[in-house]
């Protein structure tokens, strides 16, 4: 047998530590029992102590410490600490190092951080106060290193001022403690502050690393400062960093949450090399920027190129399903998602739940929602969510009684009161609905926002309470907000209220006078109660300012294409099948009792002609091409980018009682499911 002398064993010991061998640390172990005298030497019980630590095997490393080196100083101290923060174990880490003192160690530079790591992680401010007044006390508090830890243990238990007197103590700041000023301001909420931070150590002469070019990234995205996050883009340039995978990762995702996608997509294109973060940083974007299908088709290029798939980058996916109602495609990112063993994480279980109430799966979601072992606040809002795009409010309802301080899950926040006061809405529980409002400040100290007095504006009027509800915005504690005011007009076009639906348009186009919806919204309300010559100068006004009508499309997806129709559209491959199974329809359900609603017709024309307008809406060709391409026993789903007309409601409700299937709409409002001559939404379209 070869004796390997014991600078050799320390190497190989190194090396297990390198490859994270346990069984080549073990066996080193054995044979520094085999061939050498016990005790080992000192440097070489430090080496095991540190192999087992970092290898996070925190007793054999104790054991080895307490048993094997009688020596024991600081440096096998520091070993065994360094292990267990890196490992999370950090009550074990203070213990221990509680432990050194009591043998009358002192910790030194190194020992020192640990601790402070392990207060900050575990956010004890007193434990930290403790370690740092004994730093001072041991003079080592000068160290950079040792003052940079303190530091960032300040702003992580929150103690601001503490922080920022450290701070400026510290005698010597490196790059590392300009990094952590800077990203801790960002971590805290402050990137103003982080900002301020990075101006001030560039003009001390600082040479930022990508470490700053992330953090100051981070700022300018929290604080959506496009101008300052282009010129650090050019910095990153005249610094050499442009390569960097993660500073251009960075970039992509301060662009995206800046809307200029454009941007993102350039940097994107320009890497050299990209990672798993690149591509996910990118669908993250689109989701954000409302492109849901060039999202899911980057999801599906990621996946040909074989990048690895993150939970985020899945859950990313499925926001982007979720967003453009694709069922098919979220379903196989659901598969993929339990082929890669991180469906029942918390982010892609939460986007599960979220994806599968927006497709109108609502089983499925519930389904998802109950698979989860742990679940948080996001997972129950977007279950709520769910019930609420169904209109399903005695769910919701329950769903929230099970939240703080009513039942013993996670208190609710802004957001929760905002899907519960839309399901409310949507189903027309308007007592409900008022009781939530009123107890939000009260009772759960959140104070209500703009949403939620749209929420409450479009509820009463959804019941036909329309001065009711103009009576609540004016007494408002804040100014109304652009949805607010839409809701009231919305509600005035649904119960005939042209005098209030003129007073919710002033002041919409005071808000935002280039939005065509509000001025086609007052125009068709005019309409609809026959007042053609209004509803003809507001349709002149529009013209007159510049402003065009969006165009209204939908869409169905078949066998994994997309297929998109707009009002009156003659250009799909199927157009005659589709204006003869149309025409079929309409002579059937007229037979059954359907009559066209010839005042959703929004111009002065006869009556054949009105008929012949309403009959041809988007949504009713992407009925008939459903009909026609999709076998018997598959629901046909159709998503429209604007609300969908009460005519073409009606219809749909005939149609799913005639042919016995199931059709499922997705509007720019909420779901409609017509199931057997009915609605789920109860007609409160």
């Amino acid at each position: 047998m070869t004796l390997l002398t014991a600078n050799a064993l320390g190497s190989l010991l190194e090396n297990a530590i390198t490859t994270s061998s346990t069984r080549l640390g073990r066996a080193v172990h054995a044979r520094i029992v085999k061939t050498l005298d016990s005790p080992p030497p000192p440097f070489l019980a430090n080496y095991l102590i540190r192999m087992y630590s970092k290898l996070d095997r925190p007793d054999s490393a104790r054991l080895v410490l307490l048993r094997l080196t009688p020596s024991r100083n600081v440096v096998s101290w520091t070993s065994l600490l360094s292990g267990l923060v890196q490992n999370g174990h950090f009550s074990s880490a203070l213990l221990d190092f509680s432990e050194m003192r009591r043998e009358g160690v002192f910790p030194n530079d190194f020992t020192f951080p640990c601790a402070f790591k392990a207060a900050a992680s575990l956010r004890a401010p007193v434990t930290g106060k403790q370690i740092h007044a004994l730093a001072v006390k041991c003079g080592r508090v000068v160290d950079v290193f040792v003052g940079c830890s303190a530091f960032d243990m300040y702003c992580k238990t929150k103690l601001r001022g503490d922080a920022r007197k450290m701070f400026d103590e510290i005698p010597e700041r490196n790059l590392v403690t300009w990094n952590a000023y800077i990203s801790n301001s960002v971590t805290d909420g402050k990137p103003r502050e982080a900002v301020g931070g990075f101006i001030e150590f560039r003009k001390i002469g600082g040479g930022p690393n990508s470490i700053t070019f992330c953090a100051f990234l981070n700022a300018c995205s929290d604080g959506l400062l496009l101008n300052l996050g282009e010129q650090l883009h050019g910095l990153v340039f005249r610094s050499g960093f442009d390569g960097d995978v993660s500073v251009c990762n960075g970039l992509i995702d301060f662009y995206g949450k800046c809307k200029e996608i454009e941007c993102s997509e350039a940097v994107f294109a320009g890497m050299g090399m990209r990672n798993g973060v690149s591509w996910c940083s990118l669908v993250a974007a689109y989701v954000q920027n409302h492109e849901d299908e060039k999202a899911c088709l980057l999801f599906l290029r990621s996946r040909k190129e074989i990048v690895e798939t993150s939970d985020f980058m899945i859950s990313s996916a499925l926001s982007a399903c979720a967003g453009m109602a694709g069922l098919e495609l979220g379903r196989s990112v659901h598969a993929h998602a339990v082929k890669a063993c991180v469906e029942r994480t918390v982010f892609v279980g939460s986007a599960l739940v979220d994806m599968y109430g927006k497709c109108g799966c609502i089983e499925d979601s519930e389904h998802a929602f109950d698979e989860m072992p742990e679940k948080n606040l996001v997972t129950m809002n977007s279950l709520i969510g769910g019930y609420a795009h169904q209109g399903q409010v005695d769910m919701a309802l329950a769903l929230f009684d099970e939240m703080a301080p009513r039942g013993c899950g996670p208190a609710p926040n802004y957001m929760t009161f905002v899907s519960v006061l839309s399901a409310c809405s949507r189903a027309g529980d308007v007592e409900s609905g008022m009781e939530i409002f009123d107890s939000m400040k009260g009772r759960y100290g959140i104070e209500p926002g703009a949403e939620h007095y749209s929420c409450v504006v479009d509820m009463l009027g959804r019941a036909g309470m329309v001065e009711r509800a103009y009576e609540f915005i004016k007494k408002m504690p804040i100014q109304p907000t652009i949805s607010v005011w839409g809701a009231l007009q919305n509600a005035c076009r649904m119960h005939s209220k042209p005098h209030l639906a003129v007073i919710a348009a002033e002041n919409l186009f005071k808000l935002d006078p280039k939005d065509s919806g509000n001025h086609v919204l007052l125009s068709n309300t005019f309409a609809e109660t026959g007042r053609w010559a209004e509803a003809n100068t507001v349709r002149e006004e529009m013209k007159g300012i510049g402003i065009k009508k969006g165009t209204g499309y939908s869409w169905i997806t078949v066998k994994n294409q997309v297929h998109t129709f707009q009002a009156k559209d003659r250009s799909h491959r199927m157009n005659n099948e589709i204006q003869t199974m149309l025409t079929k329809l309409r002579n059937e359900m007229e037979a059954a009792g359907y009559k066209p609603d010839l005042k959703l017709s929004l111009y002065d024309l006869e009556e054949e002609e009105k008929a012949a307008e309403v009959a041809h809406h988007s949504e009713k060709l992407a009925l008939a091409f459903g009909l026609l391409a999709l076998p018997l026993g598959v629901p046909i789903r159709i998503t429209k980018n604007l609300r969908i007309c009460g005519d073409c409601h009606s219809f749909f409700k005939f149609v799913s009682g005639s042919v016995k299937r199931d059709i499922i709409v997705r509007d720019n409002n909420r779901f409609h499911r017509f199931i057997d001559g009915t609605c789920s939404c109860k007609d409160y379209w």
